[in-house]
């Protein structure tokens, strides 16, 4: 077997925008997240280096959009690294900007990842990665930490990756019906 990384034609892919009828943004440091936001249609916002310019790149333009995808690199190279140590101080990190984006009283917050990445492995894994869904219409289910355990056991459970934007729309209160 071999395995490409890194180049392939252009996919043609459905447009964000066009799917949900959100005026989406991209807001990453990371170029192949960047990439992957235009070739689904999002505007690509100019932004720093560092999550803290991230987040003032997102306070700035709030108004300009429906909806964000802001990226955190932060922990996915920790794990990568293997450095367990620098992966929980980079969730802490990751923690102390919550109230800011909060702050910015989003209709819908969601915090996850892509993919799991153990520090254990050093590298990307196969596991679920938690889900954390945030609206003033959603109620509290009882988890107290944002982790695989935790939240697979809480009230969105594990759930299909494609399963997430309806119940970000129907929170939002953008869906026109859930469901069957």
């Amino acid at each position: 077997m071999v395995l490409l990384r890194g180049f392939d034609q252009l996919p043609t892919l459905p447009r964000f925008p066009e799917v949900f009828g959100l005026r989406s943004a991209a807001i990453a440091a990371y170029p192949m997240y960047r990439g992957l936001a235009r070739l689904v249609g999002m505007e690509v916002l100019k932004t720093g280096g560092a999550f803290a310019d991230e987040v003032a790149t997102l306070r700035e333009h709030r108004e300009d959009h429906d909806f964000f995808f802001v990226h955190y690199k932060d922990t996915d190279k920790a794990g990568e690294d293997g450095d367990f140590d620098a992966k929980v101080e980079a969730l802490e990190r990751f923690d102390g900007f919550v109230p800011a984006i909060r702050d910015l009283r989003p209709d819908v917050l969601v915090v996850t990842g892509d993919h799991a990445t153990p520090s254990i492995l050093a590298a990307h894994g196969w596991q679920p990665v938690p889900v954390l869904l945030w609206s003033r219409y959603c109620g509290a289910d009882g988890v107290s930490a944002f982790t695989e355990r935790a939240c697979g056991g809480g009230s969105l459970g594990v759930l299909p990756a494609h399963h997430l934007m309806p119940l970000v729309m129907a929170n939002a209160l953008r869906l026109t019906k859930f469901g069957a």
